[in-house]
């Protein structure tokens, strides 16, 4: 209890401190008149009654000074004496103040913000139970190149169950693969991205629902009533979040479903929208068409203490084992590779998340230098006032503590300023984050790690910026300090290096940056410039999907198509419609070709496209020789196509394409497709983008008439003259005309491609442009910063110079030469760092080399002009130096 009240006194004394100072007083005048009525009553006259008293007590103040030291806490009073003293100060020098806060708060706020995406995506991406044990299983073919991207992540259903059975290194295994299902409500159909996932799949990831319950194994045994599970952005979004739902009963491609649970935001597994049992029995597997082979996704835990590594090994040795029994599903040289959950769905972006967070790092480095350079500035400004307290009995350490202190309430200035930076930042950045390459899981947001990662970083950065003015400030010459002012030094000061040292650093980081971002600019530039060999301007699609117990035949197809083409032809800004079905250019089926008379140890993947006559004039494809597919060919489904420019040239490099036959082995697969059938090659056009728009060799590819097979998936593209968008409500209108069941997505292929192919490029040029933005700004700063301070200790200097007649010119040059020094320094040792990281930049670079000398000579040029027009001011502000006035000592 005595402890408790001692505390609690010294925090009153603290916070109370005017309240306790008149108790103190109150308490010391009675005990004076306690003194003085025991010395009357022993005979004193009252003047030494009163000086007796006094002596007892040793003096007034000193004995309050006395109390205060035994009642209240003497370092935190002096601290605060000194936050009240920086403030003061502070709020005196409003333009430095506010510089430093900006500064700190812009490195601050974008590095707080380009942690809070790294930690979202690569370190907390998921809310799942041992979500960093979670891991996937990919077979390598050793004839392929490692990022050739042809690994295989997915297996058939029995390859499946050996690895969940037989496999020593996981807790267990789940499996899913994605589908597009019809949902009807009655109200209408709707088509949901959808994954089958296996019974022990809501089990296995560990996360409560929202409401009801998830997929349970006993719901995947055959047999067991049809049940689903819904997605919460689904439930919010589709079905207004009533949960009433729950419990009803909807027609999910045919089958009658019930909804048995609704799960929260962050669980995305298979990136469903809805989740449906799978059936794993033999029968299951065995009734599943060769065209529709389920392939399963498979995500494993790995049991505690296990590395990658082992599991690999031990997973390698059972897939050796599967190669008798499917041996076409391995290829001859493989091995087995086992990788991290994130590592595996994030890819090659990590790389670049990374380069981004080292960039912000730099864009720190450099809002440090123009800080400690500030208050550098400032503490030399203050070397007289130091000199004054030192004089007075001020210890170094009360004097580094007085200056802490400032730098202290910049931190807390710089953290809320940045906070607010990285929340917008965050918001920023998220909106630009590329789709389908990060897992679906991940949010990005400012959350209590990302707080808490930003107050550590503000009050180290700022407390480290304020440690070398503090240090500086103690050492030295008393009497130098004593017997000139900051401001009028003659003599060089002791830092000045340091501080020239400083702005070379900015200057040769804010080059580092720019250069990445220059080259970033320069390969988005090649990417969005290149010929894509047909033009997705002006283009809409719409995606169809009919009932799947609807099994439509080619001449289902046909009367479809011939009724619903003419009907978007007709609408008022559609030029041309066709029916296709794949989106360009990154879709398709694939096949191998079989030439007559010619061998090959090596397949010849060859690209298909199914379509109707208007494909070519639709995406304005260039037509060699021969001629494109005409619409009796399409109406007698004649085995003619058109091939491009690669599949004539690898397949008949020295022989007239046309005329000659291929036949395509994927159509011997297939049930209801022709078997053992030879196309007639009628024409060749020109290459144009089937695959990655970054590769620039384009596939094989061969363009048949649809109505040579029947497919559930159909689309067709229009090439409009008006906005494409403005036509979406027409062209659904007139398809649901044709078949009211049909099920239809529609957009526009130019946005298509942007945000399949572009949109990850974008993001790193929009993020790394805004990071060296914020570098060339700072850099100004700090570049104008210390010409003026330079020119500000010049002055008397400078007046010198011109009483004795040197000209305005003259002093002009002089502050411009000392700037451009600086400026040309941190040039070349900025180029060669950027010559240096270049390498681990190098793979988000396309169409540009990584030391392309316009995006150097472009840089060069810029922080060249920056620097001078930082320069301008303060060399300006030298050459109108009154000489009578910079004369005069104080």
């Amino acid at each position: 209890m005595k402890w408790l009240r001692a505390s609690w006194m010294r925090l009153r004394s603290l916070f109370c401190k005017e309240q306790f100072d008149r108790e103190l007083t109150e308490e010391l005048a009675n005990h004076v008149e306690m003194h003085i009525e025991d010395n009357l009553r022993a005979g004193m006259t009252p003047e030494e009654a009163r000086r007796n008293a006094l002596l007892k007590l040793g003096g007034l103040e000193q004995t309050k000074e006395s109390v205060r030291d035994q009642r209240t806490l003497p370092f935190l009073e002096s601290l605060f004496q000194d936050l009240r003293f920086a403030l003061r100060l502070l709020r005196k020098s409003p333009a430095f103040t506010a510089t430093a806060v900006l500064t700190l708060a812009l490195g601050i706020g974008a590095t707080a913000a380009m942690f809070g995406v790294v930690y979202s995506l690569l370190f907390d991406p998921f809310p799942y139970q041992g979500a960093d044990r979670l891991a996937v299983i990919n077979i390598h073919d050793l004839k392929q190149n490692a990022d050739s991207g042809s690994d295989r992540e997915e297996f058939s259903i029995p390859e499946f169950l050996e690895y969940q059975q037989h496999n020593h290194v996981f807790e267990d295994l789940v499996g899913s693969y994605s589908a597009v299902v019809r949902l009807e409500d009655g109200g209408g159909t709707t088509t949901f991205g959808a994954a089958y996932v296996t019974g022990n799949t809501f089990d296995f990831y560990g996360v409560p629902p929202q409401m009801g319950r998830g997929i349970v194994p006993e719901d995947a045994a055959p047999g067991a009533p049809p049940v689903f599970v819904m997605n919460y952005k689904v439930w919010t979004a589709d079905f207004a979040a009533d949960s009433k739902i729950l419990g009803k009963t909807y027609l999910i491609d045919g089958i009658r479903r019930t909804l048995v649970g609704i799960m929260p935001p962050r669980f995305q597994v298979g990136g469903g929208r809805l989740w449906l049992p799978l059936d794993l029995s033999s029968a299951a597997a065995a009734s599943t068409p060769v065209d529709k082979l389920v392939r399963l996704w498979t995500v494993g835990r790995l049991k505690p203490g296990l590395s990658l590594a082992v599991a690999a090994a031990d997973v390698q040795v059972l897939a050796k084992r599967l190669v008798k029994d499917y041996p076409k599903e391995y290829p001859e040289q493989f091995n087995v590779n086992v990788q991290n959950l994130v590592e595996a769905l994030v890819g090659n972006f990590k790389v670049m998340l990374y380069v981004l967070l080292g960039a912000v790092a730099i864009l720190l480095l450099i809002a440090c230098s123009n800080v400690a350079n500030l208050m550098l500035a400032k503490a030399t400004t203050r070397e007289r006032e130091i000199g004054v307290r030192v004089s007075l009995g001020a210890g170094p350490i009360r004097l580094v503590r007085q200056l802490l202190a400032e730098s202290l309430l910049l931190a807390t200035l710089a953290c809320l300023v940045g906070c607010f930076f990285a929340y917008f930042g965050l918001k920023g950045i998220s909106a630009t984050v590329p789709a389908n390459t990060l897992p679906d899981e991940a949010v990005i947001g400012f959350n209590p790690v990302v707080l808490l990662f930003a107050v550590a970083l503000s009050f180290s950065t700022t407390l480290l910026c304020g440690l070398a003015p503090a240090v500086h400030a103690v050492r030295g010459s008393l009497q130098e300090r004593l017997s000139g002012s900051g401001k009028n030094v003659n003599t060089p000061s002791g830092h000045g290096p340091f501080r020239t040292a400083l702005v070379i650093a900015e200057v040769a980081l804010s080059v580092v940056l720019l250069t990445g971002a220059g080259l970033l600019t320069r390969s988005f530039v090649a990417l969005t410039s290149i010929d894509l060999g047909f033009n997705p301007k002006d283009i809409l699609f719409a995606q169809l999907s009919a009932p799947p117990e609807r099994k439509d035949t080619i001449e289902d197809q046909k009367l479809f198509f011939d009724q619903a083409l003419p009907r978007v032809k007709a609408l008022p800004g559609v030029v041309s419609a066709t029916a296709a079905y794949s989106l360009p250019p990154v879709s398709g089926t694939y096949s191998d070709v079989t030439v007559p008379g010619k061998t090959h140890s090596e397949p010849r993947y060859t690209r298909l496209e199914l379509c109707s006559a208007g494909f070519f004039e639709t995406m304005q494809l260039h037509l060699l020789r021969g001629r494109v597919l005409s619409e009796s060919d399409i109406a007698s489904s004649r085995r003619v196509i058109v091939v491009n420019e690669t599949l004539a040239r690898r397949f008949f490099p020295s022989e007239d394409p046309i005329g000659q036959e291929v036949k395509f082995d994927w159509f011997d697969k297939l049930a209801g497709a022709p078997h053992d059938a030879y196309f007639e090659i009628i024409g060749v056009v020109r290459d144009f983008s089937n695959w990655d728009v970054r590769k620039s060799a384009p596939l094989p590819e061969a363009i048949l008439p649809y109505t040579i097979l029947a497919r559930d998936r159909r689309i067709i593209l229009a090439r409009t003259s008006l906005p494409p968008d403005s036509l979406l409500p027409a062209v659904r209108r007139e398809i649901w005309a044709v078949d009211p069941k049909i099920a239809i997505d529609t957009g526009n292929l130019q946005d298509f491609l942007a945000e399949d192919s572009y949109s990850e490029p974008r993001f790193n040029l929009i993020t790394s442009g805004a990071f060296a933005g914020i570098a060339l700004l700072l850099v100004v700063m700090g570049v104008f910063s210390v010409m003026a301070y330079s020119v500000s200790l010049r002055t008397h200097e400078i007046g010198v110079r011109m009483a004795l007649g040197a000209t305005q010119d003259s002093i002009l040059k002089m502050v411009l030469a000392k700037g451009f020094r600086l400026i040309a320094a941190g040039l070349v040792i900025g180029l060669l760092v950027s010559f240096a990281q270049t390498r681990f930049i190098a793979n988000q670079i396309w169409g540009v080399s990584v030391t392309d000398p316009l995006t150097f000579f472009s840089v060069v040029v810029l922080v060249a002009l920056v620097g001078f027009t930082a320069c301008i001011l303060p060399a300006h502000c030298a050459t109108k130096v009154d000489p009578v006035i910079a004369l005069r000592y104080e």
